[in-house]
């Protein structure tokens, strides 16, 4: 996939996250990027995953081809984390001493602007960046303010497939993946655009994602689908304010989507706010054909979907 970005003269890449894994999951011929040593903790640990990556010769043909714009998820830092908690329920101390750990490695090896991080374990990494009058694209960060999951599985963290009517707290009211200040900010930005284009870059799937066939709705709480009340604020406000082409990308999930974007997923008269495009991952395997079947059948938002490439 690098090889292939590289030989496409492209302009530029967005990449939304997971720019490398801290562990691997299943069987090892699965993997095109199996890594063989433990989880990376401390900063040399993290340095060396990263140098690791970097030996791959096509990814270096892919950042010398053209600009990057990068945003991380959770892969940089752990699976699923949520702010402070990691997805084994670390002490808090322990885990911001990694989390410092894996975003001083970050800022060391991405194209990120000269003092954007100062140590420690905050970073401000989401902002604007302008294409002239074309373009302003929107660079969250979905993990360091984001509100803890709900409905995890006895003792751990992080992400869960649940069934909606089995997990009221997901409906919380004021539930935030964004965190207050970037919601402000974002709103501010989005306001004052007087670009053609309004790119919200974030990292995962934003549209309403019903995993199972049948008449239960299951979720997987990581996303956008664990906070549905901030991002129906959210689409609420582009739609409000009427915000100038607005488009979604995102990633995460390992399969490639076009998406109708609403208030109210639930609703086909509800009106369409926004497009969204999901890129599929680069080396990891994506879901088998019959999820992604059973996808595009109870979510008729998904316009399209395809996890059988990179």
């Amino acid at each position: 996939a690098y090889r292939d970005m590289a030989q496409q003269k492209l302009d530029l890449v967005i990449h939304v996250g997971d720019y490398i894994y801290e562990s691997s999951w299943g069987r090892r011929s699965e993997f095109v990027r199996y890594v063989s040593t433990p989880e990376p903790y401390t900063l040399d640990d993290y340095r060396n995953r990263y140098a690791l990556y970097k030996t791959d010769l096509h990814l270096q043909a892919a950042h010398a081809a053209c600009p990057w714009l990068v945003t991380w998820d959770d892969h940089e830092v752990d699976n699923d984390y949520a702010n402070d908690r990691s997805q084994d329920l670390d002490a808090v101390d322990v885990f911001l001493r990694r989390r410092a750990a894996a975003y001083q490695a970050y800022y060391e090896h991405m194209p990120l602007p000269p003092g954007s991080y100062a140590g420690g374990p905050h970073m401000k990494i989401y902002g604007t960046q302008a294409m002239g009058a074309l373009a302003n694209i929107q660079m969250l960060d979905l993990r360091q303010y984001r509100d803890y999951h709900v409905c995890s599985r006895l003792g751990r963290g992080g992400g869960n497939q649940v069934d909606v009517a089995e997990c009221p707290e997901l409906a919380t009211p004021g539930r935030s993946l964004l965190g207050a200040a970037q919601e402000r900010w974002l709103e501010q930005a989005l306001t004052k655009s007087a670009a053609r284009w309004n790119v919200i870059a974030q990292t995962t799937l934003m549209a309403q994602a019903d995993r199972e066939p049948g008449p239960e709705r299951i979720v997987y709480t990581d996303g956008w689908d664990g906070y549905p009340r901030a991002r129906e604020k959210l689409l609420g406000f582009i739609a409000e304010r009427r915000i100038r082409n607005p488009v979604v990308i995102g990633g995460d999930v390992h399969f490639a989507s076009a998406n109708e974007l609403k208030i109210d997923f639930d609703n086909e008269k509800s009106p369409i706010v926004a497009s969204e495009f999901v890129a599929t991952s680069i080396s990891s395997f994506g879901p088998n054909h019959a999820r992604i079947e059973a996808l595009l059948s109870d979510n008729p938002h998904v316009k399209y979907a395809n996890g059988s490439r990179r």
